[in-house]
């Protein structure tokens, strides 16, 4: 039997479907006889109706998608929709920053918990954001300090040399800046990111390993299902595909494989189904992907895979224990 799928996720004519993760869920989804349904996080909405958890709509089209670039969706009215008794799996999907917004509504999806199944779960979203979850395995970690002071982020250049000092809660690459040994405009850009930013920042040492790749891992449940290792594009120390990396099959280091054995049973734990880890040089863990993973659709192209298919089983699995 199908299920109803609401995707809450950027507009879908912004994207771009040769590498939308998004996307190519939806496909998956539908291929499978779900019924797909797309939203803005911005219409979600929550209102008392004398229970517990309240009721919570969002304004959502139907929609059928097809991979044609330019011609990738088709979409039915527009609609009020109670999330708890017309949908049963809601895909957490718009992109970061992690901020008080993105907060807000992970914590209004958490009150459909027992009714709607959502993916990934937004309490434990909300509780491990991309580069403070990552703390837990700091024995896997780059030298890294997070601060706001300056004397702080100083005396840590002064340490390493060459460091990357880079937003806390940032996505895609952005506003990730390399400063070289003599810590040239350290200062200059701590009043940036102070000014830009109220949470401490993120300096780590710049990893000359780098070059050897930043790969992504993702994990279905806590297994392991592919990786991509990503290459800086020419004039970049950032190997994000957003900022122009390049992408190359991969297997996996000895020391990816402990990583991901020390982590997996905590990320199934906590309902992190899709889940993208960062490791630099083979070695070192930097990030933690969990609110809107991506690079299943690179994955599949390098090694032949079904990711979104792996992604499906596995919130049918669980769609099925409710």
């Amino acid at each position: 039997m199908g299920l109803r799928v609401a995707v809450q996720m950027d507009p879908l004519e912004s994207i771009n479907i040769a590498g939308d993760s998004s996307f190519a869920l939806m496909l998956a989804a539908q291929a499978r006889g779900h019924e797909v349904w797309h939203y803005d996080v911005e219409s979600l909405a929550w209102q008392s109706d004398g229970t517990p958890s309240g009721k919570i709509t969002a304004h959502a089209a139907p929609v059928t998608v097809k991979p044609v670039k330019g011609d990738h969706f088709t979409a039915g009215e527009r609609r009020r929709i109670d999330l708890a008794c017309d949908i049963d799996v809601v895909l957490m999907r718009q992109d970061p920053p992690f901020h008080l917004g993105y907060i807000s509504s992970a914590l209004l999806l958490d009150r459909l918990k027992g009714t709607t199944l959502v993916i990934n779960d937004p309490r434990e979203v909300v509780n491990a954001p991309e580069k403070m979850f990552v703390l837990d395995y700091a024995r896997f970690m780059p030298p890294t300090m997070i601060a706001r002071d300056l004397d702080d982020l100083r005396a840590f250049q002064k340490e390493h040399g060459s460091v990357v000092i880079k937003p806390l809660h940032g996505n895609g690459g952005k506003a990730i800046f390399r400063l070289d040994a003599e810590g040239t405009n350290l200062s200059a850009l701590s009043e940036v990111f102070n000014l830009t930013w109220p949470e401490p920042h993120m300096i780590q040492p710049f990893l000359p390993e780098v070059s050897e790749g930043d790969k992504r891992i993702v994990l279905i449940d806590g297994e392991f299902a592919g990786a991509i290792n990503r290459f800086p594009g020419e004039g970049e120390f950032r190997s994000n595909l957003a900022q122009g990396g390049h992408a190359e099959s991969a297997t996996l280091t000895a020391r990816e494989e402990e990583i991901c054995a020390a982590m997996g049973p905590e990320l199934k734990k906590r309902g992190l189904v899709f889940v993208g880890i960062d490791v630099i040089g083979g070695k070192y863990l930097t990030e933690i992907n969990v609110t809107s993973p991506t690079g299943i659709v690179a994955i599949d192209k390098f090694n032949g895979t079904d990711t979104p298919g792996l992604i499906w089983d596995a919130i049918e699995r669980r769609h099925a224990a409710i």
